[in-house]
């Protein structure tokens, strides 16, 4: 065991919670947040029985002022923070023009606030050590945008910007920023209110990642010193590259008519 420390938010389900279960291997201590404390209290017990670290739990909805403002307070009060990873997020099918606005800017909240906020927080710890690790959650989706995911693509499409910036003002520090776009992954995501009817099994199971593979993809790269953006699974790394060229962008505006 060390005493090393990392704060996941999203951390109930999928991928936030993966990371909670890897990092917990390598003995490091953990605070989770996320809005359901049911699924906090569940994964803390099972962390608990299987590694000897630490767990706090956090419950806070970081759309909402007050959930950020104490999620970044108890940033800033931690003695030492080593990864900061910013998994909270969520989606919609709703076309903009028709969706409830107040939902759109609550994922800007969440999404690409809450980030810069906990990011901003982390930083003054993780530059005095000389060290640390801020892994930014975002998707492929920031490479290609569809139909019923303008806000969605957009936000993340800012996170990666974002993470691209700040590694460039951390070059030379000890600190690390990673961009992590996984694609379709086998989590809660699809489950709520905002994809009622959405069936997984309507898209082919090669393009399905699981949890745990994304995240071992993130950890490696942080690890071997990877590409700041990490796109795990190699169809989407693919797919990726292909609609970020003239080609990839006429399909995918064609598919998307």
């Amino acid at each position: 065991m060390t005493d090393r420390f990392a704060l996941i938010t999203g951390a109930s389900s999928g991928i936030g919670a993966e990371f909670a279960r890897q990092l917990a291997a390598q003995g490091i201590h953990l605070a989770l947040t996320a809005r359901n404390a049911g699924r906090l209290d569940e994964l803390r017990g099972e962390l608990r029985a299987a590694y000897p670290v630490a767990v706090e739990l956090l419950v806070a909805d970081l759309a909402r002022e007050e959930g950020l403002a104490g999620v970044a307070a108890f940033i800033q009060a931690l003695p030492r923070l080593d990864y900061l990873i910013n998994n909270a997020g969520f989606g919609t099918t709703a076309f903009f023009a028709g969706s409830d606005i107040e939902r759109q800017v609550s994922m800007l909240q969440v999404h690409v606030v809450a980030p810069l906020r906990l990011s901003h927080a982390a930083l003054p710890g993780m530059l005095a050590q000389g060290s640390g690790a801020i892994v930014n959650v975002a998707s492929v989706s920031a490479f290609g945008p569809t139909p019923g995911s303008a806000t969605y693509s957009a936000s993340k499409a800012a996170l990666v910007n974002f993470s691209r910036g700040l590694q460039s003002e951390l070059l030379g520090t000890g600190v690390r920023v990673q961009a992590l776009c996984p694609g379709f992954t086998h989590t809660r995501f699809h489950d709520g209110a905002d994809f009622k009817g959405y069936r997984q099994e309507k898209l082919p199971a090669f393009m399905w990642s699981n949890a745990d593979a994304v995240v071992r993809d993130s950890l490696r790269a942080l690890r071997n010193g990877g590409p700041l953006v990490v796109v795990p699974g190699w169809l989407n790394r693919l797919m990726t590259a292909f609609i970020q060229t003239p080609p990839g962008r006429m399909l995918l505006e064609a598919v998307s008519r």
